[in-house]
């Protein structure tokens, strides 16, 4: 049976995370997969550290979105795949990989995954997390520099070069084509509750 296939955007710390583990964690991992589309980012450990430091990855270019389509369709299909696994500390992919099986559902998740035409036409249930700014742009300060090595300086210069742009003109305008909006992200019981509920009886 095709696997139900659960596509989770929103800004930058809008609170997708968090979506996406209440209902990895309600569904139950024997029944369902959680794929982050951020580990598609392309792998740049060819260019040289102020090289990768320029790089837009906001932009869809900066994501190997055809890998990610792939893989699910190879998982529609029964198979199961390798994704990459991503350093955001260096900016490239780590030699390993996430073995991932196929189970009766997958959720996807990032920041551009209503933005992509093909990748939508794979997604069954469309979700966009909808927080405001000042929230999301708090939520990335704290990650950043907490979990990924950032400087005060450089989070706040991406977000105000790449991060707010390409929220603006390629995240925000994908609500458009999503089937649910989540006001609140995490912090939203009653729409997370109504959508596991949902994805408890496709996958039954």
């Amino acid at each position: 049976m095709k696997p139900v296939i659960i596509g989770i955007a929103g800004g930058t710390g809008s609170g997708k995370t968090t979506v996406a583990r209440a209902i990895y964690d309600r569904v139950g991992r024997d029944r369902i997969e959680w794929i982050s589309h951020d580990s598609y980012y392309r792998n740049f450990d060819g260019l040289t550290p102020e090289e990768r430091h320029r790089i837009n990855f906001d932009h869809p270019d900066a994501l190997e979105s055809e890998l990610l389509i792939r893989h699910l369709d190879v998982l529609c299909k029964g198979s199961s795949v390798d994704v990459p696994v991503y350093d955001f500390t260096t900016h490239s992919r780590k030699t390993e990989t996430q073995h991932v099986e196929p189970r009766k559902a997958v959720i996807v998740e990032g920041i551009l995954v209503l933005a992509e035409a093909e990748l939508r036409k794979r997604i069954d249930i469309k979700l966009f997390v909808d927080t405001p700014a000042d929230i999301r742009f708090v939520r990335r300060l704290m990650r950043d520099i907490r979990s990924r090595g950032r400087s005060l300086e450089s989070v706040v210069e991406q977000y105000v070069t790449t991060v707010r742009p390409m929220h603006e003109e390629f995240v925000e305008p994908s609500k458009r084509h999503a089937d649910i909006i989540i006001p609140e992200g995490g912090e939203n019981l009653v729409a997370i509750d109504a959508i596991i509920a949902r994805v408890e009886h496709l996958v039954a």
